[in-house]
């Protein structure tokens, strides 16, 4: 089949060069050309483990193409996808929707056949609705179905989760729709990945419900620490023991920082303004974005409260900036709150992170950055674990503890036993433990 992807972002790239390795002759679109530029030069706009390989095998097969003239690729394709980006729109919280009304409108001048246009882009309840009118305004006599395919994508295991997806939701109830949509996930339908049907509000609706949940969940173990710290008990023991319980599951009760990224904090905010525009509110929700905002700012305290309550004229090494490991992407990350609380309170920070360097120095010009984790930690008053890469998981610690003014380690991960840490020399802090 003909697709065509709206935006070469996160999820546009991934989802284009995973389905041209269907099989399907796939445009992805971008108005940025330097981007584009790049693309075709085989340099990736973002760091996910084997997105590069994929890219270059697919379009060494001439399968997988890049384009900023969208009227081309959208002429005789079978699928249109928008997968630009919905922030949360500054003033008010709600999505903005103002790329994806953008690109609808030029799809609509550029379709030449009938035309499946799927709406892939994280979008609030009744957009599809949206996007179908504006077709239709724009020009009444095209043949056109939209549809909605919410994305399911962990950044860091975006290519295991499309191809291996735990269920793929369409909404729509038009038969042609359907078929091509069928014929779009073929691959996947035939290795037994479920296909489940149902109306375009009810997905785009599915799509915010999961997130908010698994949102919830985080928010919910991660007070559940603070309680174990209270009264002397181990989180990590919670979270298995209520986690082997099939009604619950072991997924994220990982107690930590909090949670960040491109999508739980703009698709709760979103969620919670759909709900307030009908009058029918979200309250566990709304405890959820303000438990997990507290939260971050928390852990900056925390790294204080081991610094002995004051962090003026003191050095602190920060481990990871991006919100989880196996990415490149900082926005929303616990370690803005954790490294700004710091700041504020007097300190130096040094940092390190496998691939967070760049956005750092746009994002926190005030720290200074190192090569590696022992660089950081050379002359600190303590070091905090805030992200979670493997490289960090087998750190020489009697090595790092030498290297540092005071061998003080607060680890908001969780990542190594209190007892290991002790032995190396640290005065250790962790999370619900």
């Amino acid at each position: 089949m003909r697709i065509t992807m709206i935006g070469s972002g996160y999820v546009g790239l991934v989802s284009g060069a995973c389905f041209s390795d269907f099989g399907h002759e796939v445009v992805c679109v971008d108005k940025d050309a330097g981007k584009i530029a790049a693309l075709e030069a085989g340099r990736m706009p973002i760091y996910e483990p084997g997105l590069d390989g994929l890219v270059a095998a697919n379009v060494a097969a001439g399968r997988l193409t890049f384009t900023t003239d969208l009227k081309q690729a959208v002429a005789g394709a079978d699928a249109v996808f928008i997968a630009v980006g919905t922030p949360s729109r500054r003033g008010d919280g709600h999505a903005d929707l103002t790329y994806v009304f953008e690109a609808t409108r030029e799809i609509a001048e550029a379709v030449t056949g009938p035309t499946v246009v799927v709406t892939k882009s994280t979008v609030p309840v009744g957009t599809g609705d949206k996007v179908e009118a504006i077709l239709r305004e724009t020009r009444p006599e095209i043949d056109v179905a939209v549809v909605s395919n919410p994305e399911f994508l962990r950044e860091g295991a975006a290519i295991g989760d499309f191809k291996r997806p735990d269920r793929i939701v369409i909404g729509t109830d038009d038969a042609h729709a359907q078929v091509v949509m069928r014929e779009v996930y073929r691959p996947l339908f035939l290795n037994e990945s479920p296909i489940l049907f149902t109306g375009r509000r009810t997905a785009e609706l599915i799509k915010y419900a999961a997130n908010a949940f698994l949102a919830t969940k985080i928010t919910f173990i991660n007070e559940i620490a603070d309680l174990c710290e209270a009264v002397g008990a181990n989180v990590q023991d919670v979270s298995r023991g209520i986690g082997l319980d099939n009604r619950i599951g072991a997924k994220f009760l990982h107690a930590g920082p909090g949670y960040g990224g491109s999508c739980f904090p703009k698709d709760t905010l979103a969620l919670l303004k759909t709900a307030e525009d009908h009058e029918s509110p979200v309250r566990i929700v709304e405890a959820v974005v303000q438990v997990n905002d507290s939260r971050k700012r928390a852990m900056g305290r925390k790294v204080i409260n081991a610094l002995g309550g004051d962090a003026k004229g003191k050095t602190v090494a920060i481990l990871g900036l991006t919100f989880k490991p196996n990415t490149d992407d900082m926005r929303d990350a616990p370690s803005l709150a954790v490294v700004q609380s710091l700041i504020d309170a007097g300190a130096r920070i040094r940092a390190y992170d496998p691939e967070g360097m760049e956005a750092a120095k746009a994002l926190m010009p005030q720290i200074e950055l190192a090569r590696d984790a022992y660089e950081a930690a050379a002359g600190a008053d303590a070091v905090a674990i805030v992200t979670e890469w493997d490289i960090f998981r087998a750190l020489d610690l009697k090595r790092l503890a030498k290297a540092m003014a005071a061998p003080v380690m607060v680890d908001l991960r969780n990542i190594y036993p209190p007892a290991e840490a002790e032995r190396a020399g640290f005065t250790y802090s962790s999370v619900g433990r």
